[in-house]
């Protein structure tokens, strides 16, 4: 089973916040696969169909970020899954917005759901969708007052061509995943 664990904190204040990129990318690819995102469990929203030939779980942690190892182990656990076959998408401060890559395996970068994730995981080697939303254009603005901020019109508005980018590096690992 593929588990794409889309990270993000839950709630209206924090929907359109730069931290929740994950969240918005995997609304997106839900919609997009046809997969219904409209059960609940191992603490988190979840809807699971057929991707690109193979049994997939979207997976959107309800923990708040600092916590998204915890939903991600649990599901990993029920399912059996290796590292090799988790895809999380986030948010990343050093890619300037809209940049989007992909990297497996590798550290957090004081990134807190991926600390969670690799802790809980006990293993980094995963694969991440990397989605840069930049560092704060004021400097003397703190890092954490940045991720959980909205993006600005001009980014926002730009969000409807970028995800289905994001989109796209997800079906390429799943196509990697479901050839080895």
């Amino acid at each position: 089973m593929i588990i794409l664990a889309f990270l993000g904190n839950p709630g209206n204040k924090y929907s359109r916040t730069r931290h929740n990129i994950g969240f918005m990318v995997g609304e997106h690819f839900a919609s997009a696969s046809g997969i219904k995102v409209n059960k609940k469990a191992f603490s988190a929203e979840t809807g699971s169909g057929r991707i690109d030939g193979r049994d997939a779980i979207l997976l959107f942690p309800q923990t708040f970020m600092n916590l998204s190892g915890q939903s991600v182990s649990k599901a990993m656990d029920f399912y059996n899954t290796k590292p090799g076959e988790l895809i999380v998408v986030h948010d990343e401060l050093e890619l300037p917005f809209g940049d989007i890559k992909l990297k497996t395996g590798g550290g957090h970068k004081g990134h807190n759901g991926l600390r969670s994730i690799i802790a809980e995981a006990g293993t980094p080697d995963f694969h991440r969708i990397r989605f840069g939303i930049g560092r704060p254009v004021n400097p003397q603005m703190d890092v954490a007052d940045h991720v959980l901020s909205n993006f600005s019109k001009e980014e926002s508005d730009k969000l409807p061509e970028l995800l289905p980018a994001a989109e796209e590096l997800i079906l390429s690992i799943i196509r990697k995943i479901d050839s080895n």
